[in-house]
């Protein structure tokens, strides 16, 4: 028998939806054949099976949420047996013990108590299927799901149902007048206190209160335990980028016509990347306790920007491609990280980050470490600016910063400066044939 398992969909997921079954119970099913389809902060996709055999058992129905690694379903091999159905409870016998009866009636009567109101368990259940994430999401913003309209299919209260609720709830209301409070009775005797001066009247803030997505409250979460694990230090080193401009006006109508896809600076980073993680191998490790865990395949995360956040899809093998292969590979999986299409396995198994924070025109930030990872690269925007070149001479160059940060509990800033000086060095002697 053989487990189903909802699959990791990258390092700061940590639940699904399975959305569809494509197979059924007692259906025979092929090694790698599509299972069911899920859908997570980032990801729809289609999830395949991890044996042949028959679906013995579905133990997660469509539509609802859980946990990574949770089991959904089980597959049983040729010539096993299914696994047997749950047993029902035992009945219970509607009439008391023959003592508790005897014991009743010798007792004086008493008023029967009043009867109890619902169970708000028993009440959401007359709503239909709900998702354990909307539950979550019920029992930690105290609301009573009977209020809340259901806009999925046959009524199902979804996430974004909840969240219009949340932001319905948490407008602010107008400004309501306090009572004034009773007068105090005052012995004769005693002298009046003279009243206190009233309060500047403060006009309520006006604001727009919205929930955190789950993919934001994700990435939140992912992005403070990285700071709380990691020692972050960012050194920033400059390129002259010019030799590579230059190719890349002289090549890029060949190329898109060849192979239908523009030529950007990005693989020339990944490939000086993969080369400087060949000299300097700590760089593509990680810290398990008080060891180093060194891997033997370079594979690079690339950030790709979504509506509301970002994911990280991995080249696998990223030293082993040239340019043609690297913006192939970039150009695919950004496509599908943004259509919310790729694989599980597209998004795991990263062993260093580059994130291209210069598309957008910074100059240079300092990124966070990708967890597990020990270091990640951020490439700043390409500039044309006056430079003091060989001769005291001052020329235009195209210039752009890398910044480097990495975790300082296993790597120091001369080793860092090192690996930075290796990356720029290959990028401004660049002599490797494109076409």
């Amino acid at each position: 028998m053989a487990d189903v398992v909802m699959p990791q969909m990258g390092e700061s997921i940590v639940e699904g939806t399975l959305t569809k079954w494509l197979k059924k119970v007692g259906d025979r099913v092929e090694r790698d054949e599509p299972l069911f389809e899920i859908s997570t902060d980032k990801v729809d996709t289609e999830i395949p099976s991890p044996a042949a055999g028959v679906l013995s058992e579905i133990l997660v129905q469509e539509g609802a949420t859980v946990a990574i690694n949770s089991v959904v379903a089980r597959i049983a091999a040729e010539g096993e047996a299914a696994a047997p159905a749950p047993a029902p409870p035992p009945a219970v016998s509607a009439e008391p013990p023959a003592p508790a009866a005897a014991v009743a009636a010798a007792a004086p009567a008493a008023p029967p108590p009043p009867a109890p109101a619902p169970a708000a368990a028993e009440a959401e259940e007359a709503l239909g299927p709900i998702s354990p994430l909307v539950r979550k999401m019920a029992r930690e913003h105290n609301i009573d799901l009977r209020e809340v309209k259901g806009a999925g299919a046959g009524g199902r209260i979804t996430k974004q149902d909840l969240e219009s609720y949340l932001a319905a709830r948490q407008a602010p209301a107008a400004p309501v007048a306090a009572a004034p409070a009773p007068s105090a009775v005052v012995a004769p005797s005693a002298a009046a206190a003279p009243a206190p001066a009233p309060l500047p009247r403060v006009e309520p803030a006006k604001v727009r209160i919205e929930p955190m997505s789950i993919m934001r409250q994700k990435i939140a979460e992912h992005m403070i335990h990285s700071k709380h694990a990691s020692a972050h230090v960012t050194t920033v080193h400059r390129v002259d980028m010019t030799r590579i401009v230059k190719l890349r006006e002289r090549i890029k109508a060949d190329f898109q016509q060849r192979y239908g896809f523009s030529l950007t600076y990005l693989p020339f980073i990944i490939r000086a990347t993969a080369e400087a993680l060949r000299a300097f191998p700590i760089f593509n490790s990680s810290i398990e306790g008080t060891n180093v865990l060194y891997y033997n395949e370079i594979n690079i995360g690339i950030a790709v920007a979504l509506d509301n956040g970002l994911i990280v899809p991995v080249i696998q093998n990223a030293d082993e491609k040239n340019i043609v292969g690297l913006q192939r590979a970039i150009v695919d999986l950004a496509a599908r990280a943004r259509s919310r299409q790729l694989k599980p396995q597209e998004v795991q198994g990263g062993t260093f980050s580059i994130t291209n924070f210069g598309s957008f025109g910074s100059l240079f930030a300092t990124p966070v470490i990708n967890q597990p990872q020990v270091a990640i690269l951020g490439v700043g925007a390409l500039e044309k600016m006056p430079v003091v070149v060989e001769g005291d001479a001052i020329a235009i160059r195209h210039m752009a910063h890398l910044a480097l940060t990495f975790d300082h509990r296993l790597i120091d800033g001369a080793l860092a400066d090192q690996f930075c000086q290796k990356v720029k060095s290959i990028l401004e002697n660049w002599s490797e044939d494109v076409l």
